[in-house]
């Protein structure tokens, strides 16, 4: 019979077997948005596990990015590409020559306009496996580019960040079996007691008897935030709180004259994208997140390692790290009645509000970001092997 001690040190012997056969791997990785959100956390956590694994991690990235900005701090190896759009032929070009050069064995897509110029770059010759990050769970477009990236030979693996999210993708793929899951990680040790209370409440003048409710996430259109507004009018005629909406995006605007619509300038506060968002979870009684489509929702998994209690929509992948009244309150999709009365809930039974924290706190560890990075790793060791 094998014992719990043995499992572990044959799990240690493996892991330090895969440790020496990807001692020497190269690895590029792509990174075309202009902006620091989930996936380009999600992106850096990886680069930084995989170092710590013996992979040689480098960086395509685009000029004058925040990506570009931190692999300069990290001394990250990076080359910035236009990634003007998805038929930007010099950047294509551009990848292949500096595959060539650094003897690149597997590059990682990390949003769709790299992907497309990775597959360009395949077409032109570069013959590198690709490995697609998918972490939205929109439908794919049905155009002939479309279906002609997804489908293209170079790409090996798509590494899916929900269960959700890889039967979309493998619906619509020719070679479904190419599909995988991966959560997301987390950094444990930054959220986990981590974060000073009161930081937030005195820089915006807030008392300590006011209720603080936020969302943390882009201001884009399937993050939702006209839901999180309808809420918010019904929670403001119920308790004496104030909102918190943290993240930047295109909708910022039309999220303003939202708010200037039902009479919530004083109630509800945008604070701009924030680095120190465990000081914002420190102050926020209760995270309201209320995505119309997710692919899985990072920003839950941090909350969780902090012990914030969350009230969330049931949208994508949601659903399969926030279970209702085991590790959070859940309300469907566009339901700002139903998302108001377990906000409430929340608030007001304490047992119940433990309860739930513990639990997060628990579940939490398994989704740590150098488990994640230990996951990509075996994904990357083979699809250089085919």
């Amino acid at each position: 019979m094998v014992t719990k001690d043995e499992d572990r040190k044959k799990d240690e012997a493996d892991d330090a077997e895969l440790f020496f056969l990807c001692d020497a791997m190269k690895v590029l990785h792509l990174s075309s948005e202009k902006s620091w959100r989930g996936g380009e956390q999600q992106m850096a956590y990886l680069i930084e596990e995989l170092q710590k694994l013996g992979v040689n991690s480098l960086v395509a990235a685009r000029r004058d990015s925040a990506f570009e900005k931190w692999c300069g701090e990290k001394r990250i190896p990076c080359i910035t590409l236009g990634f003007k759009n998805d038929f930007d032929l010099q950047s294509a070009y551009s990848l292949k020559k500096y595959c060539a050069g650094e003897s690149i064995e597997v590059i990682h897509l990390h949003s769709s306009r790299s992907h497309g110029i990775a597959v360009l770059a395949a077409a032109l010759g570069n013959r590198i496996p690709l490995v697609l990050s998918r972490r939205v769970d929109f439908g794919l477009k049905q155009n002939v580019f479309s279906k002609w990236k997804y489908n293209h030979h170079a790409i090996k693996k798509i590494v899916c960040v929900s269960d959700k999210i890889r039967e979309i993708v493998s619906g619509a793929v020719n070679h479904p079996e190419r599909c995988v899951t991966i959560y997301d990680g987390v950094d444990l040790h930054r959220f986990a007691g981590k974060g000073k209370r009161g930081i937030i409440r005195n820089e915006l003048g807030i008392a300590h008897d006011v209720r603080l409710i936020g969302n943390i996430a882009a201001i884009a259109p399937h993050k939702d935030y006209f839901t999180f507004l309808d809420t918010v009018k019904i929670l403001s005629q119920k308790i004496n709180a104030k909102f918190l909406i943290s993240g930047e995006g295109p909708l910022r605007s039309e999220i303003e004259n939202k708010i200037d619509e039902l009479n919530l300038r004083k109630d509800v506060i945008l604070l701009g994208f924030r680095n120190d968002l465990e000081n914002v979870f420190a102050d926020l009684d209760v995270l309201l997140y209320t995505s119309k489509e997710e692919g899985l929702g990072s920003t839950l998994l941090d909350a969780m390692a902090y012990g914030l209690p969350i009230v969330t929509t049931e949208a994508g992948g949601i659903p399969e790290i926030v279970r209702n009244e085991f590790n959070g309150l859940t309300a469907p999709v566009q339901d700002p009645q139903k998302l108001s009365e377990q906000v409430l809930r929340m608030l007001n039974e304490t047992d119940l509000r433990t309860t739930l924290v513990e639990n997060a706190k628990k579940f939490v560890k398994d989704y740590s970001k150098e488990g994640m990075a230990m996951k990509t790793l075996n994904v990357y060791k083979e699809v250089s092997d085919l």
